[in-house]
């Protein structure tokens, strides 16, 4: 297995400076929105446009093309451009296709996919927090999209983010353990993964999911990365676990299918034969058993 931290991770390689010292700084935000660099990037429903000739990139606009709506402030590059976010109709420019994160975030540039993951987990946090938890009021937007505050108490909300950890375990013959999820089609396979519960740590996390959705104890909890997962409002953090010995599986029915150990040969087998689906390049899962594996697997789907 290969040393070190995760050194590629689709949804984490965003390049801007997210100034977010700039956000409530209304003068700055009206300068950077007339200004005539400026670019914006228009999402509906979690998808922007795409040219996808000669590489994929985004379709940013200016300013005076984007629809009306909320602006909000996405970040300055390296040569002070300023990039907004909004939610709208997309505009309709020959050679572009609407697409999601799942089918463009591992081959966009690294500031286009910085781009496109922030605005859609901004997207899908204002569309499900319009109003106060406290009193039901609707709220206003603050803080150039990154804050929303209720008018009648003045209590703020921030985008809701849901930690949740994702495990490659091993056992004492380094085999990798796989498994499937009951909503997955019958030949698709991944790591374990869970949400953190309230009042543990990230450890304590992995070492319950595990006991709790196949009956294993593991030890040796390491973190090597995490990504944001805007689908809808995750963060992945991702480690590896290892369990001791030949340890039998007993998967809970309710949240696991099925699940094995895997040497590398069989798993390169069963991927060959078409039997397995390993995860697509977007997933932090697939870097984590890519580190494993040594190298590319045989197969992978594109998203």
């Amino acid at each position: 297995m290969t040393e070190g931290p995760l050194e590629w991770l689709a949804l984490a390689r965003g390049t801007l400076d997210r100034v977010a010292l700039n956000r409530r700084d209304d003068a700055w935000l009206d300068a950077a929105w007339t200004n005539p660099e400026t670019r914006v990037l228009v999402v509906q429903d979690g998808r922007a446009l795409v040219a996808h000739e000669p590489e994929p990139a985004l379709v940013l606009v200016p300013p005076e093309q984007a629809p009306d709506g909320e602006r909000w402030l996405l970040g300055v590059d390296a040569g002070g451009t300023a990039y907004f976010g909004t939610s709208g109709p997309l505009p309709a420019i020959e050679g572009t296709r609407p697409s999601g994160l799942r089918h463009v975030g591992a081959v966009l540039s690294d500031q286009d996919s910085g781009l496109l993951t922030h605005l859609v987990a901004l997207e899908h946090w204002h569309k499900n927090n319009r109003y106060c938890p406290r009193c039901g009021t609707e709220t206003r937007t603050a803080s150039a999209g990154h804050v929303r505050v209720c008018p009648e108490d003045e209590s703020q909300q921030f985008p809701r983010v849901d930690p949740a950890v994702i495990m490659l375990v091993t056992d004492g013959d380094d085999r990798i353990l796989l498994a499937r999820g009951p909503q997955w089609p019958a030949d698709r396979r991944s790591i374990l993964a869970g949400f953190v519960e309230p009042g543990e740590s990230l450890e304590q996390a992995v070492a319950r999911e595990v006991k709790e959705e196949v009956g294993v104890p593991v030890r040796d909890v390491r973190y090597l990365g995490s990504q944001p997962w805007p689908l809808p409002q995750s963060l992945m953090l991702g480690f590896t676990a290892k369990a001791d010995g030949d340890i039998p599986l007993y998967p809970d029915p309710e949240e696991i299918m099925d699940a094995a150990w895997y040497t590398r040969d069989e798993l390169r087998a069963a991927i060959d034969a078409g039997d397995i689906v390993a995860p697509g390049p977007l997933s932090i899962a697939a870097q984590l058993i890519m580190r494993w594996y040594g190298g590319d697997l045989p197969k992978m789907p594109h998203f």
